[in-house]
């Protein structure tokens, strides 16, 4: 597939991210127009299309033809298979988290994509907020045993706004919705995760767990999404040798970190940058991580 100057980016869903997230941001960036949008539903797709300035498809193959860039925005029982699809057809790739509703679907992913040799990155908007990157770049490169960390996120979003009627969310709760965004953000200040220490999860949705990294460094993290808890409660630290490095509430806006997204994902493609690093290998990583935090919660 040839690249251009200026990338054609279809867009697959249209719920509350789609309509608040990527599409805005895509119509917003200077380097790429939202050439059309898709939905099970046609009707949900026109008038999302008409919303953005854009084209509804009736036929998900016919938009995959047309673009050089496929976004996704749907829940993660449905994405694997239309990933594996898009990048069968030799489409660059914008990916939710989680992958796919299992493992095996997250590592099909994966194959996908490394056999079609395409880019792809992962939503993860926290790590591309400009405080946030901030935050990391004044954490030492190689935090060691005598350093933890400790990231915390509780919320109401289950009980209530636009994610509350997710069936994905409401069945599987903080742990694969947030619960990748927690996890990068430790990984990235503190390094690679070896192993779930211990894990638990109590009602409302409360999963508490504890993380070593390579290097010796520790991390705690706790979430909920059904918790009386509004606006949400979040804070990331890292502690010990490696100092106090803390990022209190909520600095980052979802919409211009999708622009950051944007921006990494036009100059891989276009061979002016590298690869994006939030790419599928990464989230699957992440996905293995949060499936073994399941499984020692038994």
């Amino acid at each position: 597939m040839a690249v251009v100057d200026h990338m054609r980016v279809g867009l697959v869903g249209g719920g509350p991210w789609a309509r608040g997230v990527h599409g805005p941001a895509i119509v917003a960036h200077p380097a790429t127009t939202l050439t059309g949008v898709w939905t099970r539903r046609p009707e949900q797709a026109t008038e999302l299309a008409a919303s953005l300035g854009s084209t509804a498809y009736a036929d998900l193959d016919a938009l995959i033809a047309d673009v050089d860039v496929v976004a996704l925005a749907v829940p993660p029982l449905v994405q694997g298979a239309l990933v594996v699809r898009a990048a069968a057809a030799g489409r660059h790739l914008i990916c939710e988290k989680p992958l796919a509703e299992t493992l095996d679907g997250a590592r099909e992913v994966v194959e996908a994509v490394t056999r079609a040799g395409v880019h792809s990155s992962i939503v993860l908007t926290l790590r591309h907020a400009p405080d946030v990157q901030s935050w990391l770049a004044g954490i030492p490169s190689t935090p060691g045993v005598d350093t933890t960390g400790s990231a915390r996120w509780l919320s109401g979003a289950l009980l209530g706004g636009p994610f509350a009627a997710s069936p994905w969310r409401a069945e599987q709760g903080a742990l694969l919705d947030v619960g990748p965004h927690l996890v990068d953000l430790l990984v990235a200040a503190l390094g690679p995760v070896t192993g779930v220490d211990w894990a638990h999860r109590t009602d409302p949705d409360l999963w508490r767990f504890g993380l070593t990294h390579a290097g010796g460094a520790t991390s705690t993290v706790i979430t909920s999404l059904a918790l009386p808890v509004d606006p949400t409660e979040s804070e990331f630290t890292v502690f010990g040798g490696a100092g106090v490095h803390r990022l209190p509430g909520r600095v980052w806006d979802a919409a211009s970190s999708y622009a950051h997204l944007l921006d990494e994902l036009v100059a891989a493609v276009r061979g002016t940058g590298p690869a994006p690093a939030l790419d599928a290998a990464h989230g699957l990583r992440l996905q293995e991580i949060l499936d073994e935090v399941r499984a020692v919660v038994g």
